[in-house]
């Protein structure tokens, strides 16, 4: 199965804290998809994880990727957890 995958610039202003983690979390069980987040130093987790992500740190102005197994709606996951990261 192939995966898309989306490169993210953080624009969360405090970088990524418990709501924005916590809203990420919820998109990807509501979507019932397995998604993974890492960073450019190369850590990766996955977003079930509250804690896991929480624990990479991530600030304003870091670059994450969001990765996804390939299905009817992976893009439009991938455009809400987007948003998430770097609202408009």
């Amino acid at each position: 199965m192939s995966v898309l995958r989306r490169r993210v610039t953080v624009a969360v202003h405090n970088g990524v804290h418990a709501r924005p983690v916590a809203e990420l979390v919820r998109l990807a069980e509501a979507h019932g998809a397995v998604v993974m987040l890492s960073t450019s130093g190369g850590d990766t987790v996955d977003l079930s994880s509250v804690l896991a992500v929480m624990d990479l740190g991530i600030a304003s102005g870091d670059e994450v990727t969001l990765e996804v197994d390939d299905s009817p709606e992976a893009a439009t996951l991938l455009d809400k957890l987007s948003a998430v990261l770097a609202p408009a």
